[in-house]
């Protein structure tokens, strides 16, 4: 009977990391779809703000009640450029978390798709080491949208993360002051099926990107191959 009960334990144990693991894979699936629709929407992400990002940090079906009641958090997926000062190939992605940390902040809708742009080491360096709160330890901004965006564009750069939203069909720059962003490494554990920390994923720059993160990263190499040096 003892024998019996620790195969039966054995077996949920299994079963239950199996569940974990294809559920962040498919997680990690839906932010290359959003990422592919966003960028291919008429007023979308500037192609020049793309090109100076160094990371992009996707959060798909992040819910308002998870901001508005705090507790809960968005999750997704980070990817940044490789090599020194980020301005290689884009690399494997690292999965994370945003949570909520201020009850007045409204991102609309039923299920709202977030994406950040890091655009400085300061910024990559910070997500990467720790919790960071966003408006505080890295300065956020509603990033620009559309090619006529110029102005605005250079006014909202000054900030280490650009933040977007698509709700409802409608996609814009957002606030997300106050909220928090982290690397959720049980989630990235989950995707390669070892223990790997963000930081060694996107330092390191050799992890093998899982087939669950290649649309992913195939839609970023293709709408941004190349860093585009900045004055910042």
């Amino acid at each position: 009977m003892f024998r019996k009960s620790i195969l039966v334990v054995g077996i949920a144990a299994i079963a239950l990391t199996a569940y974990a693991a294809n559920k962040e894979q498919k997680r990690l699936e839906s932010c290359g779809t959003v990422m592919h629709e966003v960028l291919n929407t008429p007023e979308n992400i500037p192609q020049g703000v793309m090109d100076k990002a160094e990371c992009v940090v996707v959060f798909p079906g992040v819910l308002k009640a998870a901001f508005v009641f705090g507790g809960s958090y968005g999750r997704g997926a980070m990817v940044c450029r490789s090599g020194e000062h980020f301005r290689g190939p884009w690399g494997a992605p690292a999965m994370m978390a945003l949570e909520g940390g201020s009850a007045g902040l409204q991102i609309g809708g039923e299920a709202t798709d977030l994406v950040l742009l890091v655009m400085n080491e300061g910024g990559a360096n910070a997500i990467l080491s720790s919790k960071v709160k966003l408006g505080g330890d890295a300065s956020v901004a509603a990033g620009p949208v559309g090619r006529t965006a110029s102005a605005e564009t250079d006014a909202s750069m000054r900030a280490e993360i650009l933040s977007y939203s698509r709700a409802h069909g409608l996609f814009g720059g957002i606030s997300l002051e106050g909220s928090t962003i982290r690397p959720d490494d049980d989630a990235t554990q989950d995707v390669y099926g070892r223990k790997l920390t963000a930081r060694e994923i996107v330092v390191n720059g050799h992890t093998t990107i899982p087939a669950s993160g290649r649309h992913l990263v195939d839609v970023l190499a293709r709408h941004s191959p190349h860093m585009e040096a900045s004055n910042r």
